[in-house]
């Protein structure tokens, strides 16, 4: 036989009001959401309590988060329940309720003329700080209901104010984020920067030494660059370097630290990797940037050539520093030597 057939959502809000406005309206409670809300900086931490918090309010299918994320992407920061058959459901709303700054009730989506998509009953609730709504919190039930799960105006109030300070969190979250990456990004050619690349190098090196994993430092220089500065300017010199900065990025696994060190000088920190590997990417980029034509987009078609250094750990170093001073010591005896080439170090 059959057991008794679960409540609608609608049926389920109605049943979970009383207690969940009683639980909500407590001092405690939005003590602990603001104590809980503001214990991390990491915005997928924030918009997992949250979930966490909601979960308890209505057994639903599936929860989720949205929000612009710190490269300005709207992403799903945190979910629970989440298939591939109600992600179009959740979109749909959340891009709604982004769009309006309002909550979203619906009882069937599939009639629904404000979702584009989905399936089933849901909820929708604007998350807003300061104002602005910086994403949503959305509920979906898989199967439709007989009315719109709708919260009566004193709980609305409440969740409301419970939200607030989960939106301004995540949103501090969020800017706190996007402000970091900023300070380690090389704004010439979005690169890492030097700073970024010397904690970088520290973290990896650390790794390596833990794990007895190879660790390789390539540093690289470009051959030449002066002289486009000096015939096209300063301009057009900044352009070709953000330009063979993508044709070095793209030598590159995601693994690996790509970073500008400074003037026409770049690092990349290739983590698992000896020195045979080390030496096939070099080679990679060296070829790459040979065969490619800077600025023909101006009329133009500047070569450049690279002298790179490659140094491994721990064939060569057994630190951080050390690494880096190889690696650049190699790049050097490349210049000293006609440039365009590659030079291994080696623990002689």
């Amino acid at each position: 036989m059959r057991g008794p057939r679960r409540p609608d959502l609608a049926a389920r809000v109605r049943g979970r009001a009383r207690t969940l406005r009683a639980h909500l309206d407590s001092r405690e409670a939005l003590a602990d959401a603001i104590r809980q809300a503001n214990a991390s900086l990491e915005p997928a931490k924030v918009a997992s309590w949250l979930i966490a918090e909601a979960v308890a309010w209505f057994p639903v299918t599936c929860w989720g988060v949205t929000a612009h994320d710190a490269e300005g992407q709207f992403a799903v920061l945190a979910e629970v329940g989440l298939t591939p058959a109600l992600r179009p459901g959740l979109w749909s709303i959340a891009d709604w309720v982004l769009r309006n700054g309002v909550e979203f009730f619906s009882a069937d989506l599939s009639a629904d003329p404000r979702a584009e998509t989905g399936a089933g009953s849901a909820l929708g609730f604007p998350l807003i700080c300061r104002g602005k709504v910086i994403g949503a919190l959305v509920a979906l039930d898989a199967t439709p209901s007989s009315a719109p799960p709708t919260l009566g105006p004193s709980l609305l109030l409440a969740v409301r104010g419970h939200l607030e300070p989960a939106a301004i969190a995540l949103d501090n979250a969020i800017t706190f984020q996007r402000v970091e990456a900023q300070s380690v990004t090389d704004d010439l050619t979005g690169l890492s920067n030097s700073r970024y690349l010397n904690a970088a190098l520290r973290r990896e090196t650390k790794r390596a030494s833990r794990s007895g994993r190879p660790l390789s430092l390539l540093f690289l220089d470009l051959d030449g660059f002066k002289q486009v500065n000096d015939t096209h300017g300063h301009q057009a010199g900044s352009r070709t370097l953000g330009e063979a900065a993508q044709v070095i990025r793209g030598c590159a696994r995601e693994t690996d630290v790509v970073a500008r060190f400074g003037g026409d000088e770049f690092a990349l920190i290739l983590p698992d990797t000896n020195q045979e590997g080390a030496t096939s990417v070099a080679t990679r980029i060296r070829e790459r940037l040979r065969a490619a034509r800077f600025l023909t987009s101006d009329g133009l078609s500047i070569q450049l050539t690279a002298s790179i250094g490659v140094a491994t750990l721990p064939d060569v170093a057994a630190s951080a520093e050390e690494l880096l001073k190889a690696a650049d010591t190699a790049m050097y005896r490349v210049k000293a030597s006609g440039k365009d080439g590659i030079y291994i170090a080696s623990a002689s």
